[in-house]
């Protein structure tokens, strides 16, 4: 090597892939896509109900959504070993969890790289599910599920937090009324929220202060049906800004 600073060039862990257990064995590059043959790095010859070692019996492909590169959708054909137990019988494959979930189509990178883009770079489902090369239903599910698990179900998910907040309070218009909800951001908590300022027919928000009051922050022109639940139709509030 010319330069102590450089490692020898690795395509595994260029893709990220020893992080995943995996290990490249051959690519194939198109215009529209490429493809990375792969390898379970760890043997795991080893039965789990009697303790004996198997021997391999035949292999199957698994083929996983990556992460794209240059967002040119990349592909891993997996190569799973199965083993059979030469005590008891028993047939298993090569663990891949590390790689991904039971029965996903998508790498745990893959998931990480669909979460990070709907979050931090606002990234539609659509163009998530055509950098991945997948469904729309199937990067939509797995984002979402992989949303709840890091950001919801998280126990570290708090650490360093102070102050939790939310956005503005969010009217939904329809038929039969308003609902609400909240859209998380940075409207603290403890500043008080959103509340409803009705004077006659006009129906407003306002931002509460600690006895209650505050200045108000928007309305709308929209008919819809009164907050407290009244039959008769007024305009509300559906507007935002501070």
């Amino acid at each position: 090597m010319s330069d102590g600073t450089f490692a020898s060039p690795d395509l595994s862990t260029f893709c990220r892939l020893d992080e995943l257990g995996l290990a490249v064995v051959g690519q194939r590059v198109g215009a529209d896509r490429a493809v990375l043959a792969c390898r379970v790095v760890e043997p795991d010859d080893w039965c789990r109900q009697c303790g004996c070692q198997g021997i391999a019996r035949d292999t199957v492909v698994r083929r996983l959504a990556h992460e794209p590169f240059g967002w040119r959708p990349t592909t891993l054909e997996v190569t799973i070993r199965r083993y059979r137990c030469t005590g008891c019988g028993r047939v298993w494959r090569q663990d891949t969890s590390k790689a991904a979930q039971p029965r996903a189509k998508i790498s745990r990178r893959g998931l990480r790289w669909a979460l990070e883009g709907v979050v931090c770079a606002h990234l539609t489902i659509a163009r998530v599910a055509a950098g991945l090369a997948v469904a729309w239903d199937t990067a939509n599910t797995a984002v979402l599920a992989e949303g709840k698990r890091v950001l919801i179900t998280g126990e570290d998910r708090f650490e360093g937090v102070h102050v939790v907040g939310v956005d503005e309070h969010v009217w939904r218009h329809t038929r039969r009324g308003d609902k609400g909800g909240f859209n998380w951001s940075s409207q603290h908590l403890d500043h008080g929220g959103v509340g409803w300022d009705v004077q006659g027919h006009s129906c407003r928000r306002r931002r509460p202060g600690r006895d209650g009051s505050g200045r108000r922050i928007g309305r709308c022109g929209r008919r819809c049906a009164h907050p407290d639940g009244r039959s008769r139709r007024v305009p509300c509030s559906g507007s935002s800004g501070a």
